[in-house]
């Protein structure tokens, strides 16, 4: 399928943008008004942008049926205070049903049976339930167009966070698993993210070899996968002719076909072997 931006309907933009950028992590935005009424909803389109200074940003969208803004975003221009709650699967549901397009003025946080505790240099109340809570000034808001569907940019600097000591490690980093976070993905799913995560190394300091060190067949191979490629052209360095001679005598391996040795270099990058492919396929 090929689409032009500006021949569809918003609405199946919208389908198309929030099913392929997933899974997008969620604001949970507490914020109040000009008279201190609570509001809390929940945005996908959201992510951390900045550490010094610490630069949150999400995007309340007007509404696509009819081009109407969100509480929050009328809060966040009257107050300039926001606190960014971290959603995890504990709370997953009541974040759900604190989207509801209640009427303004109405306390999300009754309505959703969530507990809010006072913040400590804002005004907007924290969810107490949420693992981590960023308090934040408003420090701009940048809106991307006047129609429905347009979204608005609203750049958050945090000034005081709350961890939970319980999603901490013994380094007293948040453990990955016992944060639990959720994201969104297109339609009604969403995912967990510790039943999602899988371990990549980070490429070497002093500069992997790349894929372009391979020789052509291997690059080319009807076996080898993307992430092969890319486990492989992350060593330091490629072995030498030698060390490549040893290994065939060892293995008995200069006599087998192509596709074989392909085969078997997989499955040396699966048990994390990386030199001893690179020997089989450089023979």
């Amino acid at each position: 399928m090929e689409i032009k931006a500006q021949d569809v309907e918003s609405s199946q933009l919208y389908g198309i943008l929030a099913g392929a950028v997933q899974p997008r992590p969620i604001a949970f935005a507490s914020t109040v008004d000009k008279d201190g009424k609570v509001n809390l909803s929940p945005y996908s389109f959201y992510n951390v942008l900045s550490v010094n200074p610490p630069v949150l940003v999400f995007s309340p969208l007007r509404r696509m049926r009819d081009n109407t803004t969100k509480d929050t975003l009328e809060n966040a221009r009257e107050t300039g205070e926001i606190v960014i709650n971290v959603v995890n699967y504990d709370l997953v549901q009541q974040m759900s049903l604190a989207s509801t397009e209640y009427d303004t003025g109405v306390n999300e946080f009754i309505k959703s049976g969530l507990t809010a505790r006072d913040s400590v240099s804002v005004k907007p109340p924290r969810v107490a339930e949420s693992p981590v809570q960023f308090e934040c000034n408003v420090i701009e808001i940048k809106e991307m167009g006047q129609q429905g569907g347009a979204g608005n940019l609203i750049f958050c600097e945090v000034q005081h966070v709350h961890v939970d000591d319980e999603i901490l490690d013994e380094n007293n980093d948040i453990d990955p698993f016992k944060i639990d976070t959720v994201a969104r993905m297109g339609g009604n799913w969403y995912c967990r993210s510790k039943d999602a995560m899988f371990e990549v190394a980070k490429p070497l300091r002093d500069k992997g070899v790349g894929v372009d060190a391979l020789p052509d067949h291997a690059r080319d191979s009807e076996i080898l996968s993307g992430n092969d490629l890319g486990k492989l052209g992350n060593v330091k360095e490629v072995p030498e002719v030698d060390e490549v001679q040893a290994f065939a005598k060892a293995n008995n391996t200069y006599n087998l076909k192509q596709i074989d040795k392909h085969k078997m270099a997989k499955t040396l990058i699966a048990n994390g072997h990386m030199l001893d492919a690179w020997k089989i396929l450089l023979q």
